[in-house]
């Protein structure tokens, strides 16, 4: 391990349902608050599920010009706010002499699919294909809001952003992480977002029957862990990280937030849309991370579940935390903020990361709110409805993605 340099966390930056700053959001999050409630884009009353949790008063234009928020589809303008909250919160500084070794890797699992539906909608409306805007293709690309934020930072280093479903944000990070502790670039500002509420985008995902329908009690109608749970709630937003390489963030005088100490990733290679519900290939994600960190089990003190409140995951996801970690799984917190901020696919796993940094700050672990009835076989600590003061040094953070994908990543308070 001694040759593998140490990466910390300089800045962070979140666009969520709870909030348009990671501050606020936080502030969100430690109250219990829900972002959740009735779709206010578009008129919902002719879809199953009419509940979502939306971005509440953004405006692309506190953060790029008119213009540019013209040519960008709304999960580029999300990237765009997160990203210049967590540039502006580390200080980071692009330059000749390092921007070959900075990477931008802001994933996203879907692009700009919204914003292409309703281009399409246009052109079936007026039956002219020249009223497509010439940026649809660039506003659809996945990977186009990361590149936007390496344009205007001159970052020349790796740019390719990894894709995997719910877990994209947590995979970007861990790819930083391996690629600044390798030596093979020095910094870089990672992530996820998405921003896909649209019917097209309700419809579909309810199809695959994982949506909660719950639309008279949209703060209640996610319920992880519980025994009465009735589905996800889909969400959007973004959220944003900057890593440095421990000595060159010292060089600059940054203030360190956290260090990330490892990262795990497996597939299940069981199903396109189901976890393995023996949770093996999650629980071999997370001892993967335990290993890259270079820790064991006994020192995790808390951790950030990927709990999307389905009937699958959660016990899953019990089932895979008693597999890796033992009898320590049933003192551990675990909390699911997405009980409070819904599911925003792509975006979610980052801004669970900085969830976890937010907590080591505070020494609180967040509530899982709606936690009335407990599933019995979800029996471990998920810290039900109130947030708690936790000792911690050591924290976790798992996301589970459609296709099997599993990603683990460990951070920790930063000391000498």
């Amino acid at each position: 391990m001694s040759h593998q340099r140490r990466v910390v966390v300089t800045g962070f930056g979140t666009v969520s349902p709870l909030g348009l700053t990671a501050e606020d959001t936080w502030a969100g999050i430690k109250a219990g608050c829900s972002g959740i409630a009735r779709i206010t884009r578009f008129d919902p009353s002719v879809l199953a599920v009419q509940i979502a949790g939306e971005v509440k008063g953004f405006n692309p234009e506190n953060y790029i010009s008119a213009k540019e928020a013209r040519r960008r589809s709304l999960h580029q303008q999300y990237i765009a706010a997160a990203a210049k909250e967590a540039i502006a919160h580390s200080g980071i500084v692009v330059n000749e002499t390092n921007r070959d070794h900075t990477s931008v890797l802001i994933g996203s699992s879907v692009g700009g699919v919204a914003n292409w539906d309703s281009e399409m909608e246009v052109v079936r409306r007026t039956e002219d294909w020249r009223r497509l805007t010439p940026m649809a293709i660039p506003m659809l690309m996945n990977n186009g809001g990361s590149d936007y934020v390496g344009l205007e930072l001159g970052a020349r280093g790796p740019g390719s952003i990894l894709v995997s479903a719910c877990a994209t944000g947590a995979d970007n990070i861990g790819h930083a992480f391996d690629m600044i502790r390798s030596g093979r670039i020095d910094q870089a500002v990672a992530g996820g977002c998405d921003a896909c509420i649209f019917p097209g985008g309700i419809a579909a995902f309810d199809r695959t029957g994982a949506l909660s329908r719950e639309n008279d009690t949209p703060e209640r109608a996610i319920r992880p862990f519980s025994l009465n749970r009735p589905g996800l709630v889909f969400a959007e937003g973004a959220a944003v990280l900057v890593l440095e390489e421990l000595e060159g963030a010292r060089a600059r005088g940054a203030a360190i937030l956290g260090e990330v100490l490892g990262y795990g990733q497996t597939m299940d290679g069981f199903h396109i849309t189901a976890p393995d519900p023996e949770g093996a290939g999650a629980a071999e994600a997370i001892r993967l991370a335990l290993q890259s960190a270079g820790v064991t089990g006994e020192q995790i003190d808390y951790i950030n579940a990927h709990g999307t409140g389905t009937g699958l995951n959660d016990t899953m996801e019990t089932k895979a935390v008693k597999l890796a970690l033992g009898d320590r799984a049933y003192r551990i917190p675990m909390s699911s903020t997405k009980s409070m901020t819904g599911h925003a696919m792509g975006g979610t796993a980052a801004m669970e990361a900085i969830f976890c940094l937010q907590a080591l700050r505070d020494q609180i672990a967040p509530p899982t709110i709606n936690l009335e009835v407990p599933d019995p076989e979800c029996d471990l600590d998920y810290v039900p409805n109130v947030a708690r003061d936790v000792a911690m040094r050591t924290v976790m953070s798992n996301s589970f993605g459609f296709g099997g994908h599993n990603a683990s990543l460990v951070f920790q308070k930063f000391g000498d």
